[in-house]
């Protein structure tokens, strides 16, 4: 099993598989086994291969932080295969196990935000960020749900704005700083934004659909 792991940290995850896959251990390493399978699988994007041995792990007894990065992961494939009540199923197992942490309160807003639950949805982030004030992701994700829906503007591009200055880069961020701008009525200031976006993520569909969006508002032709 060494010899997968290796591989696995050397993020040969095809190989590592390949190499567990032919392992035989004793029952007791069983648990580690699978976890390492699970996650090689994962990184594969084999969800429903991933799903079959992370399950193993966290109905074992193998110990905290492989049983919470199972239970993350699960709650990742869940929320990525659109099945977000399993995720949220997934994620709420960790909190009432005592697993508390602001990366675990901003996957579940996601997954029940995505069922349309916005007041749950911010309740977790904002626990997320009494946890971690810094958690980018959670800031970014507070200020989105908060432009989506037309709430406190003025806190959404705090949070927002915040989560740029962190990550200046990230795509993803400047996209709902873009947003907040333009539910402000900032819409030259969301142009830049969205044109910073876009170039940063390549022409991610996705936010060159809002940038779309926000020039034909504007009354441009696209």
């Amino acid at each position: 099993m060494n010899e997968g792991i290796r591989l696995y940290r050397q993020k040969k995850f095809r190989q590592a598989l390949d190499v567990f896959l032919s392992v035989h251990v004793e029952d007791s390493e069983q648990p580690t086994l699978s976890y390492y399978i699970g996650l090689c699988y994962a990184h594969l994007e084999k969800h429903d291969e991933a799903l079959l041995y992370l399950e193993q792990v966290v109905n074992s007894d193998i110990g905290f932080l492989h049983i919470y990065q199972s239970r993350m992961i699960m709650g990742y494939i869940y929320a990525v295969s659109g099945r977000y009540r399993l995720a949220e199923f997934e994620l709420n197992r960790l909190l009432e196990d005592g697993y508390e942490s602001a990366k675990v309160y901003a996957a579940l807003a996601y997954a029940i935000y995505a069922q349309r639950k916005t007041a749950p949805a911010i309740a977790n982030l904002e626990k997320a960020l009494k946890i971690d004030p810094d958690n980018a992701n959670a800031r970014n994700s507070l200020g989105f749900i908060l432009a989506e829906n037309e709430i406190q503007l003025d806190l959404a591009l705090e949070h927002c704005q915040k989560a740029v200055n962190r990550y200046p880069k990230n795509a993803a961020y400047l996209d709902s700083l873009a947003l907040v701008q333009r539910r402000r009525g900032n819409l030259q200031q969301a142009k830049v934004l969205y044109e910073q976006a876009v170039r940063i993520s390549g022409g991610n569909p996705e936010i060159v659909g809002h940038y779309k969006e926000l020039l034909q508002a504007a009354g441009v032709n696209v």
